[in-house]
């Protein structure tokens, strides 16, 4: 379980959205987010603001159908959960029963924390989210760094607390100072989830489109590309492209014979 992993072996995280990269992934993480990034990544919103709870019930279910090991969390959309804790509930309800995914992750401290009891009571587990906070950036005036001052720090150890005392099984850390981030994973028992956060987090998430280099926008100072997907893509298109125009595609063996009778198995 993700929670027994506390002070151990980091636990690693990506998000995922489709059927195959869940399947490339499974074998590599422990936890694999369905986060509602995938308005961004995928369908093109500037905001994760654009994500709906049947998109993220769709994108669910493709990584349920990819995944066999890893823990999969699904996010809880804007506007899903933060009216009441029967809202909250009835929405998790929903995404779990239509996805068969582990868990729900939402976010908020202080502020929802009964939405996190209550979808806990009704046997749900719940990932918390603190610190910067996506679904809020238009409210907070842009994606800014939390934990500069001595108040917001303070603020953050008030959310983690009030998260970890609701029954979330951990907590992500999002765009939040190095050091803060390193004493709240110090101070609550649940594991923090680090993203522009501190080393010292009990495990690390990251986009997997930023990761892997195919992020077509802005990528966010804290992410490491693993790989430039972008250039190999671009570059396949572009001979592709070229092999069309010059009928050098298709040749010989991507066409069918009356004499050779070749299917595709």
């Amino acid at each position: 379980m993700i929670r027994d992993r506390k002070g151990g072996v980091p636990i690693v995280c990506l998000t995922a959205y489709t059927y195959p990269v869940a399947r490339l992934l499974d074998d590599h993480v422990d936890l694999l987010l369905v986060g509602d990034s995938v308005a961004m990544v995928l369908h093109g919103h500037q905001t994760t603001l654009g994500a709906s709870v049947e998109m993220m019930i769709a994108h669910g279910q493709a990584v349920m159908r990819g995944s066999a090991k890893a823990c999969v969390v699904v996010d809880m959309p804007a506007g899903s959960y933060e009216d009441s804790a029967t809202q909250a509930v009835a929405s998790a309800r929903r995404i779990v029963g239509e996805t068969g995914c582990q868990a729900v992750k939402l976010e908020g401290g202080v502020g929802m924390a009964a939405q996190i009891a209550a979808i806990v009571a009704e046997g749900i587990p719940v990932m918390g989210h603190i610190g910067l906070l996506p679904q809020s950036v238009e409210a907070d005036g842009g994606y800014r760094i939390k934990g500069r001052t001595e108040e917001n720090a303070a603020a953050l150890f008030r959310d983690a607390a009030a998260v970890e005392k609701a029954g979330a099984f951990s907590v992500v850390i999002e765009g939040t100072i190095e050091a803060v981030a390193a004493d709240l994973t110090r101070n609550i028992s649940i594991p923090t989830i680090g993203i522009g956060a501190s080393g010292d987090c009990d495990g690390q998430i990251l986009v997997i489109d930023d990761m892997v280099g195919l992020t077509v926008d802005r990528v966010p100072r804290f992410v490491k590309e693993y790989a430039k997907l972008r250039d190999v893509i671009s570059q396949a298109a572009s001979t592709y492209a070229a092999e069309v125009r010059s009928r050098a595609f298709p040749g010989p063996d991507h066409v069918f014979s009356a004499t050779t009778g070749k299917e595709r198995t």
